[in-house]
């Protein structure tokens, strides 16, 4: 195979494979929550998925699956009222209507989200939250006795589709990728960190309408505008919602050294040198690269 059916096979084999039981834990999790608030039965109304598996950009190793729950104004109303931490009241209001339908499932609460595990390694992550007049989210924060903060996923999740339907899809595909990298790597760097960065990157980037053939260029050129960010900066601002994303920790020198490499993996495809090529890919992004 060329450089580019190796990043094809490479890409594949990132995919989320388990999505009809994502699907389906999504629209019984719905369901439930309807019922309880919105006296309704529907598999759909009032939930969309968030975060990475929202965005288009997780791959088939991502364990958490995240999606926002609209709940009534008067909900709100409700629980803005208690003396103190309405919050965490709420929150475990909400996980009792989620322990209806997963009796058996160890449900918990963290902060923010309902999280409900499964033994086939996915969890859920359920943030209940109430739509504002500018189309962004309040949601309950029980830490520290208990606060409101806003979200506004929407903008983000449009932002990211927009510029990936102008790129040939190879947004979505390097976000994706760069996943790998961090899972490889074990860098300390968020996903939505990532989704940022190489949503900065690509609207630039010389070849972001071409094919698979130039991933390999990409892998390099997005490696090194990593590289180059201000190790000083302490946030980013997300795309289409313009929200903090905070970093987490340095991820310059690892994104420098992977750049080297994949400076060496080019060089060897160039010269026929396959084998080896697809070794130093593997060191880059592990073992889901073709061998």
């Amino acid at each position: 195979m060329g450089i580019g059916e190796d990043f094809a096979t490479f890409c594949a084999a990132l995919g989320v494979r388990r999505r009809d039981v994502i699907a389906d834990r999504y629209a019984q999790i719905t369901k439930r929550l309807n019922m309880d608030y919105w006296n309704s039965d529907s598999y759909t109304y009032h939930s969309f998925y968030t975060g990475s598996y929202g965005r288009g950009t997780a791959i088939d190793a991502t364990s958490d699956v995240d999606m926002l729950f609209r709940l009534p104004f008067e909900v709100y109303e409700r629980f803005t009222s208690y003396v103190t931490n309405g919050q965490a009241a709420l929150l475990q209001e909400v996980r009792s209507v989620i322990k209806k339908t997963y009796s058996v499932t160890n449900v918990g609460s963290d902060g923010s989200v309902i999280v409900i595990p499964f033994t086939d390694g996915i969890s859920f992550e359920v943030l209940p939250a109430f739509i504002n007049k500018d189309e962004s989210f309040t949601f309950p924060d029980s830490t520290s006795g208990g606060r409101w903060k806003t979200t506004n996923p929407k903008p983000e999740i449009d932002a990211i589709d927009t510029r990936d339907g102008s790129c040939n899809g190879n947004l979505k595909y390097l976000c994706r990728m760069m996943r790998a990298w961090k899972a490889q790597r074990d860098v300390p760097i968020s996903g939505l960190l990532i989704d940022t960065l190489a949503y900065s990157f690509i609207g630039n980037w010389e070849h972001r309408e071409k094919s698979y053939l130039y991933y390999d260029f990409m892998s390099r050129d997005f490696f090194d505008f990593l590289a180059m960010q201000d190790a000083s900066q302490d946030y980013w601002l997300s795309p289409g919602a313009n929200q903090r994303v905070w970093r987490t920790g340095a991820f310059e020198y690892k994104a420098k050294r992977c750049r080297n490499i994949a400076v060496e993996a080019i060089d060897h495809h160039t010269n026929n040198q396959v084998w080896s090529a697809r070794q130093k890919w593997r060191d880059i992004y592990g073992t889901d690269f073709p061998s």
